[in-house]
């Protein structure tokens, strides 16, 4: 990892697919020149006249979407800009449809990049039309979010929404880079702010325990948005999942699975509040307690390893339990999780951990276990 006074470099070796992940502060002006460099590094690409297409969401698009383009525009790029109404149901094949036609429209060719400037949803979109149009277009992250800096602009995921089921139309296609300005974060909504710092919680849980600890640190700068500490957290999210990506890009060794601490709780949790009674970073951070009391009923910890995440969660102002107005069943509850990718052939298999900084795929875990526990955490609030 490169680095200067405002910046950070993260190198994503992944051979002919490599990349970089800028880090800096207060430089989106410099973004033009580096996804120019960026294209040139694809001599077939390079062009005087660099062609680009962004993509961004009503939330975002007035906020950055149209001085990204003035700035492209400035330094001699054909930039158009295409926005959508912001939300997770505007992760459709439909919406993919539109973005197809904007891309006729402008006479859009191979050597045309797609530049994704907003949330998750915003690059999964965008990245799967790069993905799919004229069999695989160049494509750059622009991520405005925390939860997106620091998980969904890593890792080459891309996709939409099917109406039976999240997620279940994508493919793999790597960015030619993602550029993460953290002067984005200041103006972001609170609650979306913390719902980016559960998933920075769970690398140290899983990955760095001297990651944790430098959180348990920084609380206050954290809280505060201090810039230095914004870039050293999202740095180093993005370092550790970087190494989990380069071990497994596409998914096929099962190292990935561990990204997931928390989430088939969480992902249970989403389905049966609704949309927006939790966000995913709640909901994860309530998950990944979940998990920890499951390992110490199977001895794989002690108390202290959860109390230690319960403070740092609560400490950054997420919850470690279900909302007081919310009731679900454990068998409700129980009944999601079997529904879950990471369920395997009926068996619950979940990501425990067995000390800070370190987690396991744990197969067959007893549904009593399991029904004994959300008893306990569902019931006795």
């Amino acid at each position: 990892m490169k680095s200067n006074e405002n910046r950070e470099i993260v190198d994503v070796d992944l051979a002919e697919r490599s990349y970089q992940i800028v880090i800096c502060t207060d430089e989106l002006s410099q973004f033009p020149a580096m996804a120019r460099n960026w294209l040139d590094g694809l001599a077939h690409w390079k062009s005087e006249t660099p062609s680009a297409m962004l993509i961004s969401d009503s939330h975002v698009s007035g906020l950055l979407g149209d001085s990204i383009l003035k700035g492209l525009r400035d330094d001699g790029w054909q930039a158009e800009l295409f926005t959508f109404e912001a939300g997770e149901s505007a992760k459709s094949v439909s919406n993919t449809e539109k973005i197809y036609d904007a891309l006729v429209d402008m006479q859009a060719d191979r050597k045309t990049c797609i530049i994704a400037v907003g949330g998750g949803v915003v690059g999964d979109l965008a990245g799967f039309a790069a993905a799919t149009y004229a069999r695989g277009l160049p494509f750059i992250q622009v991520p405005t979010t925390l939860l997106a800096d620091v998980d969904s602009s890593v890792g080459g995921k891309v996709g939409v929404n099917h109406p039976r089921g999240k997620n279940l139309i994508g493919a793999f296609h790597q960015p030619l880079g993602v550029y993460i300005d953290t002067a984005c974060l200041q103006s972001l909504p609170e609650r979306d702010y913390r719902s980016g710092l559960a998933e920075v919680v769970k690398y140290g849980v899983i990955l760095d325990a001297e990651f944790f600890e430098y959180l348990e640190a920084h609380v206050g700068e954290i809280n505060s948005r201090n810039p230095d500490v914004l870039r050293e957290i999202v740095s180093k999210s993005c370092r550790l999942k970087a190494d989990v990506v380069e071990e497994d890009e596409f998914e096929r060794d099962g190292l990935r699975a561990m990204l997931n601490y928390g989430h088939t709780f969480a992902h249970a949790y989403e389905t049966l509040c609704g949309y927006g009674e939790l966000t995913h970073g709640e909901a994860v951070a309530i998950g990944m307690i979940d998990a920890s009391y499951l390992a110490e009923k199977m001895k794989r910890i002690d108390s202290h390893v959860i109390e230690r995440q319960v403070k740092l969660l609560e400490d950054l102002n997420l919850p470690t339990t279900l909302p007081e107005d919310v009731s679900l069943s454990p068998d409700a509850v129980l009944s999601s999780m079997k529904l879950d990718k990471k369920t395997v052939a009926g068996k619950l298999r979940f990501i425990l951990p067995s000390r800070v900084g370190h987690v396991e795929v744990t197969p067959d875990v007893s549904e009593d276990l399991v029904q004994q526990l959300l008893e306990q955490r569902l019931l006795q609030k």
